[in-house]
């Protein structure tokens, strides 16, 4: 097994871009292992199931077929031999994803395939995602809990979401971070895992501070960024 980074977060943190971005400066694989759960959603109500009923869910989970990119410079995403990687993106798949993970069956099987991939994955692995610093990926070398506060959340992600009110996406990450938050904490790091906050930083700032982070772990000597 190569270098597992892993990278945990609330909504609008980032975790994401600067994961990828990461990724490409280490010459490390990416997982996104949010897209696995949105293109499960998606499926779920392409389906027309209901995400919120876990039996729904797991009928969908049993014939769930699931290819992602590991090179960080690509972005595909598959669900059989339908490209999702847009179509996961959509508020509707977005209002879906919390019902799905919250159904122990589908956390158990794509946390199975994730420590797969970690595994296999030379010379390392940035890997993103909830609850990944401590259920998927706990022994991991680095582990970052990636955060920001609230409103510089809203703020970016409004800016990402230009058609959208200010005031409806705050709500939106507001919302989403107390539904999340019955299945994981991911607003507190846990024992061993290092914050990194990004709300006073850039994202090009955030990039090194995460790079710095891994390449502290390989030579401590190396101080990370402060």
């Amino acid at each position: 097994m190569g270098v597992v980074v892993a990278v945990d977060g609330p909504a609008g943190s980032g975790k994401s871009s600067v994961s990828r971005e990461a990724a490409v400066r280490l010459g490390y694989a990416f997982l996104d292992t949010g897209a696995a759960y949105r293109a499960l959603a998606w499926a779920v109500l392409r389906e027309g199931r209901d995400p919120e009923r876990a039996e729904d869910v797991e009928q969908v989970l049993a014939s769930f077929d699931l290819a992602t990119a590991d090179d960080p410079a690509e972005r595909w995403v598959r669900v059989g031999e339908v490209d999702v990687t847009e179509a996961i993106r959509t508020p509707e798949v977005t209002a879906a994803v919390s019902g799905v993970a919250r159904v122990p069956g589908v956390r158990a099987r794509l946390n199975e395939g994730f420590r797969a991939r970690l595994a296999a994955a030379e010379p390392g692995v940035v890997v993103e995602g909830r609850d990944i610093t401590t259920v998927v990926a706990p022994d991991a070398r680095v582990r970052v809990l990636l955060t920001a506060r609230p409103e510089v959340r809203a703020a970016r992600r409004a800016r990402e979401l230009p058609d959208e009110d200010h005031g409806a996406v705050a709500a939106s990450i507001a919302e989403r971070d107390a539904r999340d938050s019955r299945v994981v904490d991911f607003l507190e790091a846990a024992d061993g895992v290092s914050t990194l906050d990004s709300s006073d930083l850039d994202f090009d700032g955030t990039v090194e501070a995460l790079v710095r982070m891994v390449q502290h772990a390989a030579d401590p000597g190396l101080e990370p960024v402060r």
